[in-house]
């Protein structure tokens, strides 16, 4: 269960990312069995197609999105941004408690990494 809510965040950070290359017929049958959560069935009586033609065209589509992750890294750059983000959130209140001034140098630290990665 965790897993597959797991590949559902994937599969959702990469069609945000990259979903514009897609095709639109091949956007359209992919959040509905994505985002839409509608059968196979139900997508393959929509679109005149049998339900293998509906699992292939989905699982081309998840291969083209992960293909142009692998290539241009754009979901991992976010997501370890994010992280780092996070992280200087948590040192700004560490700081706004303490006043040390190690926890400031920590968040210049962790500003200066998001800065030259951009």
């Amino acid at each position: 269960m965790e897993q597959d809510m797991e590949q559902k965040v994937k599969q959702a950070y990469l069609y945000d990312f990259y979903g514009e290359l897609l095709k639109e017929r091949q956007r359209r049958i992919y959040e509905d069995v994505i985002f839409h959560d509608l059968s196979l069935g139900e997508i393959a009586k929509e679109e005149g197609i049998s339900r293998q033609g509906v699992h292939e065209l989905v699982r081309r589509c998840t291969k083209a999105l992960e293909g142009y992750e692998a290539r241009l890294h754009l979901v991992q750059k976010f997501r370890n941004t994010k992280e780092r983000v996070a992280k200087i959130h948590k040192l700004a209140g560490e700081f706004r408690e303490t006043h040390e001034e190690a926890v400031l140098y920590q968040i210049e630290q962790l500003s200066n990494e998001i800065l030259e990665e951009l």
